[in-house]
């Protein structure tokens, strides 16, 4: 029997019995999932009714204008509930269970029934409760009336009092006026008695109690009187008329009657203000009451307090003898004691409706807790069914699974031992195998099972093995002597672009000197001619002053011409010794950057003036310790590169060799153009071994693959290249100032 078959075996004994297992478990988890499913509905149902409550609860404590939205939201909750009763019946299972939702059902439709009487009672009360505020604010207006009248009234009596207490003064002005003339008359009347005659002092102060007692009655409107006093005085200052006494005896009379009678007319109008001041003091009273007796009873009827608001009852009923007793006007009055009247009928009837909602509440509560109850246990129900069946499958699912352990075990030890024995025997032949691989053939090459085929695919493995080793040996001498090969040309290669490098030095060497050396030339030409010329005129003896003056002349603007060339022939020599030495030495020197820079771009100008280029260098006074000649080749080739690819033929372009530092002790060195660019397709090539885009016109492609390998071994810096098309194409190096002395073997050693 093949290996598959066996493993078949093995596993599927267990799978037999884990099927069944499944069957049964799957039945027995549908009933337990049906069962906790009702569970969470009835449990659901339970929630939703206590929410209900809650509701209910807060439609009761609601304003009136606000209970409107609470009695909807409890209507859609126990809508909820009963639709989770009716979800119910699909999950049950025993006749009990249907009479328990049946039951809970019932109750909630009684609950939903008592309910919608309570709102209808509700709002008989928040109508009456209304009616009792228009009435209660009715009373208060008619209070205020009867009291703004009663102050009308009250300033009525204050004006009267008021004239009444000015004419009683004048009054009194009168008599005090009369007895003061009365007093001096009778003094004169002595004075005359005894000497006939007044003195005259009496005589002016008879006048003057006569002008002030004549002033008086005028202002009382008794102008006649006043007349007829003021004549008697004259008389009676003169002598000529006794009769001032008897006209004062007469008006003391009359004043002395007319001051009484307003005693007595001030003091009933006092009376009355006193009176009329306590009814209007009662009349507020009364609003104060009604204020203080409408915030009451609401407290009571919003705490649903049926004792309380039946005290205001007889509150209300002394308030309205209060209204009956008040002395204002009798319409006012009739509307205040109407008012009392209804408030207080319509009270007797809210403290009836909240008598029955408290009834109700107790009912609906009774009702709430049945259905929390009925809920609850069919909560418990299907909990417990389910937990029966969970208990039945956890028994199902123990005993088979000891059932499949136990024939799997069986089985799996007659399979793994027919597997095992010879598995460990072609195990011992493949280890024997790896130590010797000539060593022989494996074992069990005539089985027809799967360890056969392991055999013989071993056999051949090990045949093939063998065979290809010998043939990776074979190509690995190959690869060797070629990548001697390859390296031998890269540095031949090298060698031949330092070279070419080189030879375009020199014939910018040739190039640039020939200019001052042959312009130094041909000034030694003319001051040799010069020279002769002079020498044959001294000899002739027609030596004159000008010709002298003229000669001379001429010998010191040649001398002039032949320093200034030579000197710069001389410069340019040493400049172009220097670069050729640093291009050729390997040495690491200390050296001035921007004269350095200075010296390598004249001795490029040649290549660079053949198409028109200029360059524009930027280079702070730094000095550096590093290798030159690799530095030379870096920038030499960046600009080289930049004249061949990067400018189109005939189009001068413009090179910046910028230098600054970069910080800690790094100098960077930029060279950009703006040629055309670089493709991006390109741009990750550009550092590559042979790689170019004009090999047709010489180029190799080992400048810029070059370049990286100087930066990043001999000068132990860093090389970057940005380039888009048509804008150009910057190189930034970043390389260290000094090459310490410990580095520089190292380098070397790199570069080698």
């Amino acid at each position: 029997m093949r290996v598959g078959r066996k493993i078949l075996l093995v596993g599927g004994v267990p799978i037999l019995i884990a099927a069944a297992i499944a069957l049964a478990g799957w039945l027995l988890l549908a009933q337990e999932e049906r069962a906790r499913g009702g569970a969470v509905v009835a449990g659901q149902v339970d929630r939703v009714l206590a929410l209900a409550r809650m509701v209910r609860d807060d439609y009761v404590e609601a304003r009136a204008a606000d209970r409107a939205a609470h009695a909807e939201r409890f209507l859609a909750l126990t809508g909820e509930a009963g639709t989770g009763l009716d979800a119910l019946k699909a999950y049950v299972r025993t006749a009990e269970q249907t009479a328990r939702i049946a039951s809970a059902k019932g109750a909630l439709d009684r609950y939903v029934a008592r309910m919608r009487a309570f709102i209808r009672v509700t709002r008989e009360n928040d109508g009456l409760i209304a009616e009792m505020a228009t009435r209660a604010g009715r009373l208060i207006d008619l209070a205020d009336r009867a009291r703004l009248r009663q102050q009308a009234s009250n300033a009525d009596l204050v004006r009267s009092l008021s004239e009444k207490v000015q004419r009683l003064s004048a009054t009194r002005d009168v008599l005090a006026g009369i007895n003061d003339m009365r007093a001096t008359a009778a003094e004169i009347a002595l004075d005359r008695a005894r000497s006939d005659r007044a003195p005259p002092a009496e005589i002016a102060r008879l006048r003057e109690a006569a002008r002030g007692l004549a002033a008086a009655l005028r202002a009382q409107g008794r102008g006649r009187e006043a007349g007829e006093l003021e004549g008697l005085a004259a008389a009676e200052a003169g002598g000529a008329a006794p009769g001032l006494a008897e006209w004062g005896e007469r008006l003391l009379k009359i004043d002395s009657s007319g001051q009484r009678t307003l005693h007595e007319e001030v003091a009933q109008l006092l009376t009355y203000a006193i009176e009329a001041n306590e009814t209007e003091q009662a009349t507020q009273n009364i609003a104060v009451t009604t204020l203080r007796l409408g915030q009451r009873t609401a407290d009571a009827l919003v705490r649903r307090d049926a004792p309380a608001a039946e005290a205001m009852l007889a509150e209300g009923e002394r308030l309205s003898a209060k209204a009956a007793a008040l002395p204002i006007s009798p319409l006012i009055q009739a509307e205040m004691i109407d008012a009392v009247d209804g408030w207080r009928k319509r009270l007797t009837t809210t403290i009836d409706g909240l008598r029955r909602q408290t009834e109700m509440l107790a009912d609906m509560d009774g009702l709430a807790a049945a259905m929390s109850a009925s809920a609850q246990n069919l909560n418990d129900v299907f909990i417990g069914d389910a937990e029966r069946f969970g208990a039945s499958i956890r028994q199902i699912l123990l005993a088979g699974a000891a059932a499949g352990l136990l024939i799997g075990t069986l089985v799996a030890l007659a399979v793994a031992r027919a597997i095992t024995t010879p598995l460990r025997q072609l195990q011992g032949d493949m280890i024997a195998l790896a130590a010797n691989p000539a060593g022989g053939l494996v074992s069990g090459l005539r089985r027809g099972d799967e360890l056969g085929d392991i055999a013989r695919a071993t056999n051949f493995f090990v045949t093939e093995i063998a065979r290809r080793e010998q043939a990776l040996r074979r190509a690995k001498d190959q690869a060797d002597a070629a990548l001697v090969e390859l390296r031998q040309a890269q540095a031949d290669l090298i060698r031949a672009e330092k070279l070419a490098s080189l030879g375009q030095l020199v014939a910018g060497v040739a190039h640039e000197i020939n200019t001052p050396l042959g312009l130094a030339l041909t000034t030694a030409t003319v001051v040799r001619d010069e020279t002769r010329g002079f020498q044959a005129t001294l000899a002739s003896g027609q030596l004159s002053r000008a010709r002298l003056t003229r000669y001379v002349e001429r010998v010191q603007e040649g001398a002039a011409l032949l320093c200034t060339n030579l000197a710069r022939a001389a410069d340019l020599v040493h400049g172009f010794k220097q670069v050729a030495v640093d291009r050729v030495s390997d040495e690491q020197r200390r050296f001035p950057l921007d004269t350095w820079l200075d010296e390598l771009l004249a001795s490029l100008k040649p290549l660079l003036r053949q198409g028109g280029h200029a360059v524009i260098r930027t280079c702070p006074p730094l000095t550096v310790d590093t290798n030159p000649g690799a530095l030379a080749q870096v920038v030499t080739n960046c600009i080289t590169n930049a004249v061949v690819h990067g400018f189109a033929p005939g189009r001068p372009g413009t090179i910046r060799v910028s230098v600054a530092e970069a910080g800690a002790g790094l100098i960077r060195l930029e060279i950009a153009d703006d040629g055309r660019g670089i493709p991006p397709e390109n741009l990750e090539r550009i550092f590559d071994p042979f790689f170019t885009t004009a090999r047709s016109r010489g180029s190799t492609g080992l400048g810029m693959h070059i370049v990286h390998n100087l930066v990043t071994a001999k000068l132990g810096g860093r090389i970057a290249l940005t380039s888009r098309p048509g804008e150009g194409t910057c190189v930034r190096v970043e390389f260290p100032a000094a090459i310490g002395a410990a580095e520089r073997p190292a380098l070397a050693k790199v570069v080698g």
